[in-house]
């Protein structure tokens, strides 16, 4: 196969869909009116925003149109939830998250822990499963809010939200609940609903709409202060002029995202199955970073004991490949995964780990190349390693064992 681009960093950010870009193109330069105008020239404008609002409704089952905040990314509906439901509830200091959340969300609770607020982290196992029994100890009266993503980012883990909604409210039924959905969204069903969440986040560029846009449920009983004053827009939940082609084109990539569900938990999920199966069967001590089935269809985080990962990545670049040590956003740091820290991932492994995610574009030629190529970059790095001597130990130990 030539050299071209194998793109396995969807987690990071997705290729816009041509439908989508299509949709969003006449509100760049034919439909340019504001849509809080009154003359007719922007009632196009107006109109193609409230339907992409009837879009995100109907993608994550709402009650009703009034529930959806439009916003620039899942950052801003992190912040615009947590932010805004304290300032409602200023009586109350105590909040609750996982060890595990994105930086988004984690580095936000770090900032309210050093301006006077309570926070209790809740742990992981070692597969990424949230420990519930520590999370149901930890909400008591004082509890304002509990922030828990819907799947991580790095390891694709699916958290149990309807049952972690039901222990909040029947442990206090004034505690609010955020949900940070943005790996979820296009990959999983979502009905808030169902779920019994509060509030929850969604970005579009993780779901194949372009980067800069993004949207907040906020159910009609719960209250909250607005991050960005000024105007009246969004019902004087987020000030700002609307974003009129990049919300098109979020409403077109939700409904495109709910029609390719099944698709996503089948051929996806069979593209990332096999990706696995090849790599642990023909790698020496690679190991999946997390056993749980109950993960999102799309997302591989595996081990390389005794190198590191930015090597294996360049490696991987150098032939057109894409992927990633962990979250887009922590990508700079020299430190090791939080997530994966959380889980106790052994040191040989946690700087060698690498995440894997595929989307609709993915084909099984490209895993095939990957499959192919992988093994044979893993050698030429241990040959390179200062650890070859336990690397060596290590292989003869398991001949023992299975001879």
């Amino acid at each position: 196969m030539d050299k071209k681009l194998i793109y396995l960093d969807n987690n990071a950010t997705t290729k816009v869909d041509d439908k989508v870009f299509e949709a969003m193109l006449p509100y760049f330069k034919e439909e340019y009116g504001n849509p809080s105008s009154i003359y007719e020239f922007a009632k196009k404008a107006n109109y193609a925003v409230k339907e992409a609002r009837g879009q995100i409704k109907d993608f994550l089952n709402a009650e009703n149109e009034k529930e959806i905040i439009f916003t620039s990314c899942g950052s801003e509906s992190a912040n615009t939830a947590i932010k805004g439901v304290l300032e409602v509830n200023k009586n109350k200091r105590h909040i609750i998250t996982t060890k595990v959340e994105h930086p988004c969300v984690l580095n936000l609770y770090n900032t309210l822990e050093k301006q006077g607020y309570n926070v209790d982290y809740i742990d992981v196992n070692s597969n990424g499963e949230l420990n519930l029994e520590q999370l149901e100890a930890a909400i008591n009266y004082d509890t304002a809010l509990v922030s828990v993503m819907y799947a991580n980012n790095e390891t694709g883990v699916i958290y149990p939200i309807e049952k972690i909604s039901e222990i909040i409210k029947s442990k206090n039924k004034e505690t609010k609940f955020f949900v940070d959905a943005v790996q979820a969204a296009g990959k999983i069903p979502i009905d808030v609903q169902a779920l019994g969440v509060d509030m929850l986040g969604i970005s579009g560029h993780k779901f194949h709409a372009p980067k800069g846009v993004g949207a907040l449920y906020v159910n009609s009983k719960t209250m909250i202060t607005p991050l960005i004053v000024g105007g009246h827009q969004e019902r004087g939940k987020r000030a700002g002029t609307e974003n009129v082609p990049y919300i098109v084109g979020l409403g077109q990539a939700a409904m495109e995202a709910q029609d390719n569900l099944k698709y996503e938990m089948t051929e996806v999920k069979r593209l990332r199955d096999k990706l696995e199966t090849n790599i642990l069967k023909n790698i020496f001590n690679a190991r999946l970073n997390t056993k749980v089935t109950n993960r999102v269809p799309n997302t591989a985080n595996i081990g390389f004991e005794y190198i590191e990962g930015e090597l294996i990545l360049l490696h991987l670049s150098d032939l057109g490949i894409c992927a990633s040590s962990g979250s887009a956003c922590t990508s700079g740091s020299l430190e090791p995964s939080h997530v994966l820290r959380a889980m106790n991932v052994p040191f040989t492994a946690i700087h060698g780990s690498i995440r894997f995610s595929l989307s609709k574009y993915t084909t099984e030629k490209e895993v095939d190349y990957v499959c192919d190529v992988l093994p044979g970059i893993i050698d030429k790095l241990r040959n390179l390693s200062p650890f070859q001597d336990e690397l060596e130990a290590l292989k003869k130990m398991k001949a023992a064992v299975n001879g």
